[in-house]
């Protein structure tokens, strides 16, 4: 059974691109106030101007990096009265750098991919875990990936994150038994989204080489899990998704045409 959503607060983490802003998009539609929090101010504007003029949606646009954890701590504490409500927590932020073998990995990429990956979810739930608290049911939402259930060559410390974001997410649900707070894991195979341009520092020959020869998801199919997560009635907790294009049976199992 689904439950309406229609007027909660919703924060999403790496709301400027990607999955994120299909999230943003999916829970605008649903009639769901939006605080949009990303590192590039420009986007998330346009975004929340987006959905102003499509979805009359109230949002508050916050530039920080979850890396930083006192900037993060301080943008929670100082939330407007009329912001703090949050009922949902979507930590979508998270990247990949690099297919280097173990051997040939570079030490800003691996801190990269921990600090924001992992700690970046750390940062921001334990900001934002006071003011869920307060609702009378709420939920957060971890965007993981099939790379947290199987290693792939040149995935090490990008797997490393994702399988300990795995832990994290099954450790929250354990710690919050009992309050009113469920959790929920998201874990998409092949998306085609700016991820695979990052992972390749803006090489957008090796980024389209991904998706070469098969039909990926798109930030939309991961957005219609999350909000289906999100919509369950209150007894129901949706623990795991995992997602993946037809042409796609595991991280390492790929038919391309």
């Amino acid at each position: 059974m689904s439950n309406s959503i229609k007027g909660k607060i919703v924060l999403i983490t790496g709301a400027s691109s990607g999955i994120g802003l299909a999230c943003a998009k999916r829970f605008a539609k649903a009639g769901c106030k939006l605080i949009l929090l990303a590192r590039r101010k420009g986007r998330i504007e346009s975004l929340a101007d987006e959905l102003n003029s499509k979805f009359r949606t109230k949002t508050l646009n916050v530039v920080a990096d979850v890396r930083k954890r006192k900037v993060i701590a301080d943008v929670f504490l100082g939330l407007p009265a009329e912001w703090k409500d949050i009922s949902i927590l979507i930590n979508n932020a998270g990247l990949s750098r690099g297919l280097d073998k173990i051997q040939d990995g570079k030490y800003r990429d691996w801190d990269e991919m921990i600090d924001t990956n992992l700690k970046g979810v750390l940062n921001v739930t334990k900001s934002v875990l006071p003011l869920l608290m307060k609702q009378s049911m709420a939920h957060i939402i971890n965007i993981g990936s099939t790379a947290g259930h199987e290693v792939y060559q040149g995935g090490n410390v990008y797997c490393a994150s994702k399988f300990a974001l795995k832990a994290l997410t099954k450790g929250m649900r354990i710690d919050l038994l009992g309050s009113n707070i469920k959790v929920t894991s998201i874990d998409p195979g092949l998306v085609e989204t700016e991820f695979s341009l990052v992972r390749f520092r803006g090489n957008k020959q090796k980024a389209s080489n991904v998706y070469k020869g098969l039909k990926a998801l798109n930030g939309n199919d991961v957005a219609e899990a999350v909000y289906f997560a999100a919509s369950r009635n209150s007894n129901t907790v949706i623990a795991e998704i995992v997602l993946m294009p037809r042409s796609q049976a595991s991280s390492v199992h790929v038919k391309r045409y």
